[in-house]
This record gives C-alpha cells, sequence and structure tokens, in this order.
C-alpha cells in the first residue's frame, strides 16, 4: 500500500509533520499573513447596495 503524499498549499514541497499542512515555518507565516491581510474570503450573500434616497 503507498501513502499519497501531499503537498504544501503554498509551495507545492512535500509537507513536514511539524508544519502540517505546510512543508516549513515560511509557508506557515505566510499563510498566516494571507489571512490577516484578508486574502481569503468565505462566500456568502450579496451586500446590498447603499441607497442614500431612502433615508
Amino acid at each position: 500500500m503507498t501513502a499519497k503524499l501531499r503537498k504544501c498549499p503554498i509551495c507545492g514541497k512535500p509537507r513536514v509533520e511539524q508544519h502540517t499542512p505546510f512543508c516549513s515555518l515560511r509557508c506557515r507565516d505566510r499563510d498566516l499573513v494571507k489571512w490577516l491581510d484578508d486574502g481569503y474570503a468565505v462566500p456568502g450573500p450579496p451586500v446590498p447596495p447603499d441607497d442614500p434616497e431612502e433615508d
């Protein structure tokens, strides 16, 4: 039985157990920065546009 090697989602190198799912601390930190900078988004319903005439 051959285990499928999974790759780091940031750079594509093989994962390291210590930093799973990443290959290194650098890739793990890059992912964290992307989250903190709103680089990822969860889809949701569209926001209605502001209409100042309704006030």
